[in-house]
């Protein structure tokens, strides 16, 4: 008898969260083209459904549909990023055009439309809907619009044809990344070359080319625990500069060329927007966002620019004065992190490397536990009982401190290694909201590329890393503390531009003294962080603030530019030029010129992370956030009775409504946009009234 594909059975775990311990590379392929059978037999019900059309039997019915695709979707999807095999990228390539005939099948489908248009046309406006209701109506009418559902003809096939080609294309860009990244190893056999890189850096290296059976020598990558201190530390310019030049060349005239990739995404998305009636991506993607249009964010992305590069040009030039004061005149991309390490020791007497003893990541994260407890009361219990994917990762089950009510499952995955991809993300396995007809709670993963434990010390964060985990955490609990009906609506599913307010706004009491006080502990003594030293972060907290904004400026405009371009207009005028183009367009926004490959080439976020033509979130949810932070610690640092309401009034109603509406239901207003830069110390502070 045939064993039973486990994922087409119930894994009896709690929660029923996956039986990782059962499910292999092969089970894949199988149970994912069960799950489009299956999908397509309920498309069929509901476009046969002899009723007349109303919410429950066709809106709601729509929604249900394909539920274990749906899951196994997913599940798949954060393999590839978290455990990728070559295995699992041929199963993805096979199963993402079945996927996408499957979606475009239904979404261009003509009796289903009519049904739906039906219950568009008879309760768009009824008040016996619930606010949830009226926007899964809203949100399945403008998706089957954007379906293409109102084309006819050779262009609805067109239609089809694009988006079944651009089923794989994401998945390649960021596996080309990855690949580039596991290619590189800078090999160090001098140990005089090693001179200024932290001594658990060099400690890594060196377990790291014991890996590779490399005897006395030293190899680091382009994994940021790897990467940050040769940038940040290393004393031999050329050795930054090699990195540098490896991470900023990314999918550039490698074995694993992005170029190529990037103008058929384009050329792809921009077809498909003027086949929908659009002028170009960037209006199709933000209609539904709260910037609503190009023009919105153009103005934005330009005060933005007129705050910042005034103050980086400051910060650069003071920058450039200090590196000629140690004898060197010509400052270059590599050289930025490393003196603007040393000119923050000797204006604040402070490095990033002294707070590290006091974070040693379980003490960090058990803390970090207690702080999310005192804003939300929630506890999170680590349960063995889950199997998991790799033997790093641990599972938690998170409950109500008061009822004991369970909330979700929570896995958390902190080191990079093969076949991982690089940098920090939040995701989910199991959204919560309706699955198989009952309301489920959540099954909710944290993904990150901490520094490793050494043997005889445990894994020590700088506070970067401190910042990313309570980033991440954020994420995370916006998605467990989700308490709506469909599982598209649930948290995080909002809107791009508010995705990153719940995120974002933790980060501040990364530097707050009671919060500290929670995740610290020195890893030899336990010793909380003396208070000079927390002095010391907090004043050079805004250090290059200017710098890094127009960064951020520089990456959002990059953007812009890609989604609101024809890619003809780019052919005619650069050639398709990827470096010439990005030159182009940045000049206004770039301090120094470029010295290696484009930043499009690994900017894996717009090409293959979902933030194309939203990358500009971030600094919109910034204002957000520096606005909800003020208010919300604007009586004490854990202020009970306001946390409780930005959890029922926004974290909690994820993507049921607008969520500039949602944001006035919990703040009373709308943001203040002047909150951004007076945390950034680029204004004054606001005045305090007793």
């Amino acid at each position: 008898m045939a064993s039973v594909n486990p994922l087409l059975a119930p894994s009896g775990l709690p929660n029923e969260a996956p039986a990782f311990d059962k499910i292999k590379d092969r089970h894949f392929l199988s149970a994912l083209r069960t799950a489009v059978k299956e999908a397509r037999a309920d498309i069929r019900a509901l476009k046969n459904n002899p009723e007349t059309p109303t919410f429950a039997n066709t809106i709601e019915a729509l929604e249900l549909a394909g539920e274990r695709l749906s899951i196994l979707s997913s599940l798949l999807s954060n393999q590839m990023l978290a455990a990728g095999t070559p295995k699992l990228k041929a199963t993805e390539d096979k199963i993402s055009p079945l996927r996408a005939r499957f979606n475009m099948a239904a979404l261009t489908d003509t009796k289903i439309f009519k049904r739906v248009k039906a219950v568009w046309d008879q309760h768009h406006d009824d008040p016996t809907l619930t606010t949830e209701q009226h926007t899964l109506l809203k949100k399945t009418y403008d998706g089957f619009r954007n379906g293409g559902a109102l084309l006819k003809g050779a262009d609805k096939k067109r239609l089809k044809e694009i988006v079944e080609e651009m089923s794989t294309l994401d998945s390649d860009f960021s596996e080309n990344v990855k690949k580039d990244v596991e290619a590189f190893a800078m090999i160090i056999t001098d140990k005089d070359d090693l001179k200024g890189i932290p001594e658990d850096a060099v400690a890594a290296a060196a377990e790291e080319a014991k890996t590779r059976g490399l005897e006395n020598q030293w190899v680091f990558t382009l994994d940021y625990p790897s990467y940050g201190p040769v940038a940040s530390y290393a004393e031999n310019r050329s050795l930054r500069e090699k990195m540098w030049r490896a991470y900023g060349s990314r999918g550039w005239q490698t074995e694993h060329d992005n170029q190529e990739l990037i103008r058929r995404i384009l050329t792809l998305k921009h077809e498909r927007a003027q086949l929908l009636g659009y002028n170009n991506h960037a209006e199709t993607v933000l209609e539904d966002r709260m910037a609503q249009t190009p023009q919105t964010v153009a103005t934005f992305l330009d005060q933005l620019k007129n705050v910042y590069k005034p103050a980086a040009l400051k910060d650069m030039e003071s920058l450039r004065a200090f590196a000629a004061q140690m004898g060197h005149d010509d400052l270059k991309p590599w050289d930025i992190t490393f003196y603007a390490e040393k000119q923050k020791q000797e204006l604040y007497g402070f490095s990033s490397e002294d707070l590290k003893p006091y974070f040693p990541l379980e003490k960090v994260l058990a803390g970090t536990f207690q702080h999310f407890s005192q804003q939300f009361g929630i506890q999170f219990s680590e349960n063995k009982q889950y199997p998991t994917w790799h033997p790093d990762v641990k599972a938690f089950d998170v409950t109500d401190e008061k009822t004991g009510a369970f909330v979700g499952t929570l896995y958390t995955d902190f080191h990079p290694r093969k076949g991982k991809k690089g940098g920090a993300w939040m995701t989910d396995y199991r959204a919560q909201g309706l699955y198989q007809g009952q309301i489920e709670r959540p099954v909710i993963a944290i993904e990150c590329n901490f520094t490793k434990p050494l043997p005889g010390k445990p894994a020590l964060l700088d506070h970067d890393e401190v910042t990313t985990l309570f980033h991440e955490l954020g994420h995370a609990v916006h998605g467990l503390v989700s308490d709506v009906t469909y599982r598209s609506k649930a948290s995080p599913y909002v809107p791009w531009d508010a995705v990153e307010l719940p995120s974002q706004v933790q980060e501040n009491w990364a530097f707050t003294r009671e919060t500290l006080a929670l995740i610290s502990g020195h890893y030899q003594t336990g010793e909380k962080i003396p208070e000079d030293l927390y002095q010391k972060m907090v004043a050079s907290k805004n250090y290059m603030a200017g710098a890094a904004g127009l960064r951020q400026v520089n990456l959002a405009t990059l953007d812009q530019a890609w989604y609101n371009t024809n890619p003809k207009d780019i052919e005619d005028k650069f050639g398709f030029n990827i470096f010439a183009f990005e030159e182009a367009v940045t000049a206004d926004t770039r301090l120094f010129p470029m010295l290696a490959g484009p930043t499009s080439t690994s900017f894996t976020h717009i090409f293959s992370g979902g933030y194309d033509a939203g990358y500009y979130s971030y600094k919109w949810a910034e204002v957000l956030d520096a606005d909800a932070f003020e208010y919300l610690t604007e009586l004490t640092t854990y202020d009970s009775y306001r946390l409780n309401k930005y959890r029922k009034e926004f974290l909690a109603k994820g993507g049921t409504d607008n969520p500039a509406t949602l944001y006035r239901n919990f703040r009373g207003q709308d943001a203040d946009p002047q909150a951004l830069p007076r945390r950034e110390g680029l204004l004054p502070p606001k005045p305090t009234f007793m």
